[in-house]
């Protein structure tokens, strides 16, 4: 008499996301990553401060009527901000590279077959996890750079109109840039090609992408790293004319850029997974 092998429970998607955070938080690169670039972003933000602070004095009296705007510029620069897309995405990518590189993706897949499921829970891990460290950066270095300006009277508090945008902004970009990784990482597989072609899509492309036509002006203006440039860029329609201004983009299409990025890339990720052999 043959007995009939008992089903295997269906894993439920806490338990996904349970797993999932396991091995995120396993990884001890994860806490170094996050932690010494934070401390760098955060190091670079006050130093444009410290900058500024400086330099105050020397400063025209033009340019202490428009000050605000420069004191949000030290809040997160953009210096900073294409440092955290570059750690971001290095971590999104190494959550996916990194099962196929040890083959541990083998053993997940046998153990949850619904692999749309398994990285599904993935992606909301990292998501939260890096929408926390983008926040608390963000944070930081507001209340960082602001506290070093206001030696000079000239620091902003968050109330001030268009300070809370730059917050959010700056620490939304971290998840979206981190979606981006993920979604090279599941398409290429390979560590070094992945860290190529997101830093081309990511930082890259937007610099060699003119804004001179139309057309050209559309694209890059639907780059993620150009709609935190626009959200973050308060001061935007007071500036002199410049060709950028020609086919300007709006505060809403630059928050629809930020959703549409990171729902496409979590499902090209999960798509990618799952119609391809391990």
């Amino acid at each position: 008499m043959t007995t009939a092998p008992l089903p295997m429970p269906v894993s439920r998607f806490t338990d996904l996301l349970a797993t999932e955070w396991l091995k995120l938080r396993s990884l001890r690169s994860t806490y170094w990553a996050l932690g010494v670039s934070a401390l760098v972003l955060i190091a670079v933000n006050a130093n444009a401060a410290r900058a500024d602070y400086v330099n105050y004095p020397h400063y025209n009296n033009v340019t202490r009527s428009q000050f605000a705007d420069t004191a949000l510029f030290d809040a997160f620069t953009n210096g900073a901000a294409m440092i955290l897309v570059l750690t971001a995405a290095s971590i999104g990518a190494v959550t996916v590279v990194g099962e196929y590189s040890t083959g541990l993706v083998r053993t997940s897949f046998a153990a949850v077959p619904d692999r749309r499921a398994l990285m599904s829970a993935k992606a909301a891990v990292v998501t939260a996890v890096m929408t926390v460290y983008g926040a608390v950066v963000a944070s930081v270095s507001f209340a960082a750079s602001q506290a070093i300006l206001s030696g000079r009277g000239v620091g902003l508090s968050i109330s001030y109109p268009g300070a809370w945008r730059v917050v959010v902004a700056s620490a939304l970009l971290a998840p979206v840039s981190a979606l981006v990784g993920m979604a090279m990482g599941a398409l290429v597989r390979h560590s070094a090609t992945t860290m190529v072609l997101a830093t081309g899509l990511l930082l890259l492309l937007p610099i060699f992408v003119t804004e001179r036509y139309h057309w050209t002006a559309c694209v890059r203006n639907a780059l993620p790293f150009n709609a935190w440039g626009r959200l973050v860029q308060v001061n935007y329609g007071r500036m002199p004319y410049r060709l950028a201004e020609r086919y300007p983009t709006t505060v809403a299409g630059a928050w629809v850029v930020f959703a549409v990025w990171a729902a496409v890339a979590a499902v090209v990720m999960v798509v990618a997974v799952d119609r391809r052999d391990v």
